[in-house]
């Protein structure tokens, strides 16, 4: 099987199984919850659950949600939901009741994967959600009291809750040829694989349409040249697997061959025991876990010595902690550029390059990037104006939004709003971001998100939201309030917290009498920073 013939995701499963014969591919590490599957494994019971959906009644173009923390399920649920003809909606575990019952309606949703710890809020999220009929929860002893709950009471409505272990025996019978795409449903290149749902500057989450064609060809070319055996060495996988970087990892792992230690969080004590337990070679991370390593005392008692290689993406990476980081750990960190609306990546390092600190590499193959002026004519080289790109990984459009998909796919190309340059080698420099997204812990915020929010506390008369420089985590968010009655920090952060992602919570709030506005009385946050940001 070759690199012509993935069409599908779940073509990846199977390419891995053919291409590079039985290996032990994954190692799942959660405290007492250790295992261990191999490539054949993980095909398989993609096919078993596939078959399982289609017993639920789950037919073609269908909406699956899957909100699970990091485990095998999450990959096997990938795989099967596409296998199922069905569309994937992965939601990021950290979201809020509001939040998911936003994502839950939009996306008209019939099935939800998740983990037992996140029942209650789902419960609470889909009161109000009559397309959702089905909820699969992973099977270990926690779950096993809701199958006495043949239907689980949601307000004025009812749905089935299942054990993931019972659906995938469901399966076990129709999934004979599981190492082939014979008994899976058809499925066009150019189908919707996923809908990715991102924060909008209107408050309300952008759902990111990508096909299958937009995701294999950005695995592919994060992959590398294509190769005839597998990466030998292990592959440490933190990076949440509903995230567009943590995706593409995920598919880039069945194209190398690669055995991947999966950690449902990050958390630097497990990191520094897993590579040194597993020799671990790479991993992929976003610059506030190269951070949190940098500065974690005493990693010296742990043997990171078989660490070779990192790839940090989803935020610029301090040019200080990427050289501390390497000289700690005696590794590469090569970085990257890209978004959720180009499957994640637009450009990168490989081991091959001349490699420059402060660059975010170079187009991946069969993506084209530019860089403009507001016209959208190409720039000088040297000169900052807009990134742009255009490619089989762009998305198609945001869901049920043509407005917003006009304005970002202008022309036929992805207008990024993020600001860079080339230099004479064609090597990317993002310089500044062009609209007010800011980047936390490389979680996407947009201010308006946590504005509205804000704006609904009966004590608040107005309030402005920009991201301010943080070594730890790259940025922070800080809210400026003007009130209208008494009231303190810590009970607005306790309302943010009610209706926010905990990522999304401002870190500090500074009472002002006023907002800069310009002239036609918007506020101007480019005076704001200058007056309070330093």
């Amino acid at each position: 099987m070759n690199d012509q013939d993935l069409h599908v995701l779940s073509d990846l499963s199977i390419y891995n199984c053919v291409r590079f014969g039985p290996y032990k591919a994954m190692i799942y590490e959660d405290q007492q919850d250790v295992r261990e599957y191999t490539n054949i494994d993980i095909a398989r019971e993609a096919a078993q659950l596939a078959t399982g959906l289609q017993a639920l009644g789950i037919k073609k173009g269908d909406r699956i949600i899957v909100m699970m923390l990091n485990c095998p399920e999450v990959l096997i649920a990938y795989q099967a939901i596409a296998r199922a003809g069905a569309l994937i909606i992965p939601v990021m575990p950290l979201l809020k009741a509001p939040e998911v019952r936003y994502i839950a309606e939009n996306s008209t949703a019939r099935v939800v994967f998740t983990s037992p710890v996140l029942l209650p809020l789902l419960s609470s999220a889909l009161a109000d959600v009559p397309m959702v009929q089905h909820i699969i929860s992973t099977g270990n002893p926690e779950v096993q009291a809701t199958r006495t709950l043949s239907t689980g009471d949601a307000g004025s409505r009812s749905y089935a809750i299942h054990a993931y272990s019972d659906i995938v025996i469901q399966g076990e019978a129709g999934a004979e040829h599981f190492l082939s795409s014979k008994d899976a449903v058809p499925v066009a290149e150019d189908d919707i694989a996923v809908i990715l749902y991102t924060s909008g500057t209107t408050g309300r989450p952008k759902g990111v349409v990508l096909t299958h064609r937009s995701l294999i060809s950005n695995a592919l070319g994060g992959r590398g040249p294509e190769r005839e055996t597998r990466d030998e060495g292990h592959t440490l996988a933190v990076l949440p697997l509903a995230h567009a970087y943590g995706i593409l990892a995920a598919n880039v792992f069945f194209l190398r061959g690669q055995t991947i230690v999966a950690h449902p969080r990050f958390d630097t004590s497990a990191v520094l025991s897993a590579i040194e337990r597993h020799h671990i070679v790479s991993f992929a991370g976003v610059p506030a876990m190269f951070v949190a390593l940098l500065f974690t005392p005493d990693t010296d008692k742990y043997d990171t010595s078989s660490l070779q290689t990192c790839v940090s993406g989803s935020a610029p990476l301090p040019k200080a902690v990427l050289e501390g980081f390497e000289q700690k750990f005696g590794c590469r960190i090569l970085e990257g550029y890209g978004l959720s609306e180009a499957s994640a990546a637009l450009t990168g390092h490989s081991l091959e390059m001349e490699r420059r600190p402060g660059s975010v590499g170079k187009p991946l193959p069969n993506v084209e990037v530019l860089v403009v002026d507001e016209n959208d004519q190409p720039v000088p080289v040297g000169e900052i104006g807009e990134v742009i790109a255009r490619g089989p990984n762009v998305m198609t459009g945001y869901y049920n939004m043509p407005d917003e998909t006009e304005a970002a796919l202008k022309n036929g190309w992805l207008h990024t709003g993020d600001m860079g340059r080339f230099d004479e080698d064609g090597y990317l420099y993002i310089v500044e971001r062009k609209k007010d997204l800011i980047i936390r812990g490389g979680f996407n915020i947009y201010p308006r998100d946590v504005e509205e929010v804000l704006s609904r506390h009966p004590a608040v008369s107005e309030v402005a939201v920009v991201g301010i420089p943080s070594e730890r985590m790259g940025e922070e968010v800080k809210a400026f309030v003007v009130t209208r009655a008494p009231v303190d920090a810590e009970t607005l952060l306790a309302y943010c917290r009610e209706w926010l992602a905990n990522y999304k919570t401002p870190s500090e709030i500074e009472f002002i009498s006023v907002l800069p506005r310009n002239a036609v009385g918007k506020i101007d946050k480019k005076e704001l920073r200058r007056q309070h940001v330093h």
